[in-house]
């Protein structure tokens, strides 16, 4: 397992940097980046027709140092319209735990409280840390890597996530999820786990207490007004439980406020909202993911450090420390053509390197 000694630094914020928490700033590209390339790129991902290989864009956002560089809209987009989040939720629900860690409510290594899991349920063992990371050893089929950047769904029939989120298990995700089977012991093997998600986000709510409106409040008050995430807009079941593998919504400016907390591990405007090593320890890649998962985030292998928040459809919010650079994709990408999104991204990331410092 990589060692987190090992990660590149996060990047402070600029000296002179205004924090986006009432707008962004703007700021001109840095000229070592090839302004051209980068216009072309976006007219690509906006043209119409839509393109073959992205389908359909909704919106691309550039954030370097802390300010915008790019932004660009779909025709009928415009910045304030919201889009589902799909699985970057997860990343989401992923800080509602670490708030509550920071605040001493929760201890990652402790066994995950599911009261669906008696004592001598060899279940109760696994541990929030292990679901964080997904090495929990539950059964959860949701989709195969086809070895090229894409993804297969399985059919309804063999799948767990389409009657979880969408058939019997709607009504009550959380219970959904504490009915998956062990099929392996905890750490080791690495499988996507949303119904994992959706157990850790009713944890938060039960940890916060208030139902509902307890747990839109915590959210409120502890993640989003402190860093001015305005559009935020998370669903809930019947159950009201948060549904923290998947169903949230916000703008892409918003999106990108969430990476930029990230970037700036954790902190915001001189106020720590994550704990101390809580972003470190989310882009800390685990062995048996192949180096590609940390907690909840995504991590990509090479020189600029890269993490990310990833939804279907193509969402992301991709991060690099080393060029303290943020790219937000939001649209509607079919499963199958998703590695031309991640191509996308890193080819806008790859127009940057010039300016690694």
């Amino acid at each position: 397992m990589t060692n987190r000694a090992e990660l590149l630094p996060l990047p402070a914020a600029p000296a002179q940097a205004s924090w986006p928490t009432e707008r962004w700033t703007t700021s001109d590209l840095d000229p070592r980046v090839d302004s051209a390339q980068l216009e072309s790129m976006l007219d690509h991902a906006f043209a119409q027709p839509t393109p073959d290989d992205l389908e359909r864009t909704h919106a691309v956002l550039v954030v370097q140092r802390g300010a915008i560089v790019a932004e660009r809209y779909a025709e009928d987009v415009g910045p304030e319209d919201t889009f589902l989040s799909w699985s970057m939720a997860k990343s989401i629900t992923s800080a509602l735990v670490g708030i509550l860690v920071r605040q001493g409510r929760l201890d990652i290594k402790a066994p995950m409280p599911v009261p669906e899991w008696s004592a001598d349920d060899p279940r109760s063992k696994i541990t929030i840390d292990q679901m964080l990371r997904m090495v929990d050893g539950l059964r959860f089929r949701e989709a195969e890597d086809l070895g090229n950047g894409s993804i297969r769904y399985y059919p309804p029939e063999e799948s767990d996530v389409i009657p979880m989120l969408f058939g019997e298990g709607q009504g009550d995700v959380a219970s959904f999820a504490s009915g998956l089977p062990k099929v392996a012991e905890p750490e080791t093997r690495w499988n996507y786990n949303s119904g994992g998600s959706n157990l850790l986000a009713r944890l938060v709510g039960q940890t916060v207490g208030g139902g509902r409106e307890g747990m839109e409040r915590f959210m409120k008050q502890e993640l989003f007004a402190p860093i001015g995430f305005k559009s935020a807009d998370p669903r809930f079941d019947d159950m009201d439980t948060f549904v923290g593998a998947s169903h949230f919504f916000a703008n892409a400016r918003d999106y990108a406020r969430f990476g930029l907390l990230y970037l700036r591990d954790g902190c915001w405007d001189g106020h720590r909202i994550l704990p101390p090593g809580w972003v470190d320890y989310s882009r800390t890649p685990g062995q048996l993911s192949g180096g590609l998962y940390g907690a909840h985030f995504w991590t990509i292998p090479g020189s600029l450090g890269l993490f990310y928040c990833s939804g279907a459809q193509g969402q992301r919010i991709l991060l690099s420390p080393k060029l303290d650079l943020i790219v937000v994709r939001l649209g509607k990408t079919p499963p199958h053509k998703v590695d031309a999104v991640v191509r996308y991204c890193k080819e806008i990331v790859d127009l940057f390197r010039a300016t690694a410092e």
